[in-house]
């Protein structure tokens, strides 16, 4: 036992030497080559001198940052991802300036602008050569690994039974199950392929209505998705926004859910949840969306990256990658102008770094907090990793964009089964996505209008002026003005409004878009309002949005029939008769049961609207601005896929289907079971007083500034 430990203090000592000497040498190399950094006085100084004063300098940078630099990144865990990332730099080039004014006799100096890059360098070589002397030693190895994701090791209670597996679940956002069938057909993927070949099996599944991470993710980690109608939508009754990327809406939605199951989650039992919208009853939290509406400091969303920029090696690492991104998107989106690539929106703004954001800082953060989990032996974990789901959006789900994000997924995916070797229990790695992405031209871009411009025209109300220039904006504004006067044979004026003995309804309806799902709510009516009701204030509305070519169906209540779902040419069938043919036949098997489910929800809005979707080019039409989009019926967007290994039963019957985020969580809760075994407690679980603080929340919820 002595020996032991004799010898692992001997190891790190050399590897601080060796460490120490590299970055001596790198600093000794840096002054040659910069002319704005020095390591002698301004007569000179002998090569010994010279060397001693960058042994000093190195070994005072060197103790800053380990000392100094966690300090000051708690310290800004305040300020926004973005831009701590952006503060890396000269964070590390301050530190570097600091350790020079250490030397004694003041002989270091450099520009701030050239201490930038020198720290930059410095860390970089630092971190590098203590990985490659770490590496030869697994125990030094996993030490490295705990302390970049800020965890202890993991240890048994002595004398206890050996581990049962642990399980990872790590979401692919947005990769549909055709997307990655043909990422592997095309090698982009091998690490998948080999677990397809060798210990994994490949499952579709099939979402709700709402096709979006909101709804799927509350599914499979709380097993409830009930009364989530979309992405985003009206609640008549509180008269509250509900943006499912909120924090003030994700609270609320988990806090619903688990009161509708009565239990706290899929990850209740020695569970962490990392880079999701919620927790899934988790006592480790880190980039969770519901957490950021709750106060205190062990609550902030931003706590996680803490663990990870707390190396400087890496910050600079994540950091530079960043810029690159930012850089690379830039050029992908001159490429796709100059070749006139169409389907295009624009991506210019802001987005370019949040597209960095998401495959690159989200993606390092929580690749490194799964490592922690893993090497710290936790039962279950969820993790997300959003890079793909961003890049489609605007990009399109196909193509050489989104083909090296799923490259660069499929090398996050083998480091984290690479380190998973070295945890202190086997675990079961399970690859699943929330949902797929369905490409196509925008509404607008094919229509020359808005869902909320036809909406308008249908009321009756002013659109804007370059909407009547358009073709199919003066179309919905003849066809609105037609149906007025065949159904009430009274004049209207200019503006599309109805004039005469009725009274104008003063409240605008407001007009929602999650993908290519359309929400219309009228917010002076309580209730829901009936098709009935509708024909009468807005005659034209109905008949103008049915029969437009650009959307599919619509589900509306009805007096007479409960709720219908209405299309082209008249098409009307009552939700209680509604099947998968008729004019829900396009959208393929479950559509029904999904209409009929959303139709039962309490925020259901006043009218449902789903865009057309063409079976021959797969392709839908968004909302929004996104040509690879999400949230509805229609195409890939439906299909994501669950990939699981062969130790686990199978997660359903052959022949059946796996149909909605509810049921999937049934079977990754039976998978667990399966795991179950003693369970062997981890120093690092925290007390039971400590996790009191974790989610389920049944405080109140902080409000939303623009909710």
């Amino acid at each position: 036992m002595g020996d032991g430990r004799w010898r692992t203090a001997g190891s790190a000592l050399v590897r601080v030497v060796v460490v120490w000497a590299v970055s001596t040498l790198t600093m000794l190399a840096l002054a040659g080559l910069l002319p704005d950094f020095q390591l002698q006085s301004a007569d000179g100084d002998s090569i010994t001198r010279t060397a001693v004063t960058a042994v000093w300098g190195a070994g005072a940078f060197g103790l800053l940052t380990a000392l100094v630099w966690p300090v000051v990144v708690r310290a800004l865990l305040l300020v926004p991802a973005l831009v701590l990332g952006l503060l890396v730099f000269f964070l590390n080039g301050s530190l570097l300036l600091i350790a020079l004014w250490l030397v004694p006799d003041g002989r270091g100096a450099a520009d701030p602008e050239t201490a930038v890059v020198v720290a930059a360098v410095m860390s970089a070589v630092a971190s590098a050569t203590s990985t490659a002397l770490a590496v030869r030693d697994d125990d030094a190895y996993r030490r490295r690994l705990y302390r970049l994701a800020d965890r202890k090791r993991a240890r048994a209670v002595t004398g206890g039974p050996e581990p049962a597996p642990g399980t990872l679940f790590l979401q692919l956002d947005g990769v549909g199950h055709q997307v990655l069938r043909d990422a592997v057909a095309d090698g982009l993927m091998p690490t998948v392929a080999g677990w397809l070949d060798t210990s994994h099996r490949l499952t579709p599944w099939r979402t709700d209505w709402s096709s979006q991470t909101g709804a799927s993710q509350l599914g499979i980690l709380h097993g409830s998705n009930e009364d989530v109608p979309a992405f985003r939508w009206y609640e008549k009754d509180t008269g509250r926004l509900m943006v499912s990327n909120r924090p003030a809406s994700a609270v609320e939605l988990q806090r619903r859910a688990i009161a509708r199951t009565g239990d706290g989650g899929l990850l209740s039992v020695d569970g962490a949840s990392r880079g999701n919208l919620f927790s899934g009853g988790a006592d480790q939290l880190a980039l969770v969306l519901s957490m950021a509406a709750r106060r205190g400091r062990r609550n902030r969303s931003r706590a996680g990256y803490f663990a990870y920029f707390s190396d400087p090696a890496n910050a600079v690492r994540t950091a530079g990658s960043f810029v690159a991104e930012a850089v690379r998107e830039v050029a992908q989106s001159i490429r796709a102008r100059l070749r006139k690539e169409t389907p295009r929106v624009s991506r210019g703004g802001t987005y370019p770094f949040v597209r960095a954001f998401a495959t690159v800082v989200e993606r390092d953060v929580v690749v490194a907090a799964v490592i922690g989990d893993l090497l710290a032996g936790r039962t279950a974990v969820y993790a997300d990793l959003v890079a793909y789901d961003e890049v489609a959006h605007h990009s399109g789900p196909h193509g050489h964009d989104t083909d090296r994000v799923l490259a660069r997924l499929d090398r996050s995916i083998a480091l984290i089964a690479k380190v998973a070797e070295h945890a202190p229990r086997p675990y079961r790695i399970v690859l699943l996505s929330d949902h797929g992405q369905s490409p196509g031209e925008t509404f607008e871009g094919a229509y020359g209008l808005t869902l909320r411009d036809l909406v308008r025209a249908g009321c009756g109300l002013p659109v804007p002026r370059r909407v009547r220039r358009t073709r199919s904006g003066s179309e919905a504004r003849d066809a609105a003005r037609d149906a007025l006067r065949s159904a009430l044979h009274r004049p209207v004026d200019e503006d599309g409004e109805q004039v005469g003995d009725h009274v104008r309804d003063t409240s605008d309806p407001i007009v929602l878009a999650s993908g290519n799902l359309g929400l219309i709510s009228f917010p002076g009516v309580p209730h829901r309002m009936t098709r009935e009701e509708i024909d009468r204030r807005h005659p034209a509305l109905l008949r103008t949005l049915a029969n437009h070519p650009g959307i599919g169906f619509l589900l509306v209540a009805s007096a007479e029939h409960g709720s219908v779902v209405l299309a082209r040419d008249g098409a009307e069938v009552p939700v209680a008769e509604l099947a998968d043919d008729g004019p829900l036949a396009v959208f393929g098997r479950g559509a029904a049961d999904t209409v009929r489910r959303t139709d039962g929800f309490r925020h259901v809005a006043d009218i449902m609207v789903n865009s057309m979707y063409d079976p021959a080019s797969g392709t839908v039409h968004a909302f929004e601005e996104q040509i690879g989009s999400h949230g509805g019926l229609g195409g890939e967007q439906a299909h994501p896929f669950l990939l699981s290994p062969v130790a686990f039963s199978e997660p359903v019957p052959a022949g059946t289907d796996l149909a909605g985020a509810e049921q999937l969580h049934q079977v990754l809760r039976r998978w667990l079971w399966e795991c179950a075994g003693p369970q062997v407690p981890l120093e690092i679980s925290p007390s039971t007083s400590d996790a009191e603080v974790f989610l389920p929340v049944d405080g109140p919820v902080v409000p939303e500034k623009n909710g």
